[in-house]
C-alpha cells in the first residue's frame, strides 16, 4: 500500500471517528411538549346544527417536534359534556420552524339555551403531561341527554382550514 492510500483510509477513519457520537436530534424526533408549540382556536364553518373548530399548533421558531392522534382535551365550566377521542394512533404528523398541524373538534348547538354550556376554557394535554390551556370562544354545547358531546378528532398535517 503506499502512503497517500494510506493517508487517505486513515484521515476517513479520523472523519468517522470524529463523527461518532455527535448525532444532533432531528426536528420531529419526539412527541410536542407545550414549550414548542403555540395553540389556538379557529372557528369552523356551523351547519344544520352542528358546530366545529380546529385547535391549530404551530412549532415555535427553531423548534421541531411530532403530534400523533387524537391530543386529550377536557373543558372547563362544562361538567356534562362528554370528551370522545377518536380511536386509533393516527398518522405522525411533523412539524418544525412555524409549521402547523390541526386537530378538529366537533359538537352540536341546537338546544335551547337552558340545555346549553359554555366552557370557560380547552385545556389540551400534549406529551409528557405538558399542557395548553386556551379561553373557549366557540359558543354553547348542547348539554343534554340526546346531545354526542365534544368529539375531538386526530391531528391532521397542515393549518386549520376555515
Amino acid at each position: 500500500m503506499n502512503i497517500k492510500a494510506f493517508a487517505a483510509i486513515g484521515l476517513a477513519g479520523i472523519a468517522v471517528f470524529a463523527t461518532a457520537g455527535t448525532a444532533s436530534a432531528m426536528p420531529g424526533d419526539h412527541l410536542c411538549t407545550a414549550n414548542e408549540v403555540t395553540a389556538r382556536l379557529v372557528a369552523g364553518d356551523p351547519g344544520a346544527g352542528q358546530r366545529y373548530a380546529n385547535v391549530q399548533f404551530t412549532a415555535k421558531p427553531d423548534r421541531g417536534c411530532s403530534l400523533q392522534g387524537a391530543q386529550p382535551v377536557s373543558l372547563a365550566g362544562a361538567p356534562g359534556i362528554d370528551v370522545v377521542t377518536d380511536r386509533g394512533e393516527g398518522k405522525l404528523v411533523t412539524i418544525a420552524n412555524g409549521e402547523s398541524a390541526s386537530m378538529l373538534l366537533h359538537w352540536s348547538g341546537i338546544n335551547a339555551p337552558a340545555q346549553q354550556v359554555t366552557p370557560s376554557s380547552v385545556k389540551i394535554t400534549l406529551a409528557h403531561d405538558t399542557f395548553i390551556t386556551l379561553p373557549w370562544n366557540q359558543g354553547p354545547l348542547d348539554d343534554s341527554q340526546e346531545a354526542h358531546g365534544l368529539r375531538v378528532s386526530a391531528v391532521q398535517p397542515g393549518a386549520a382550514q376555515y
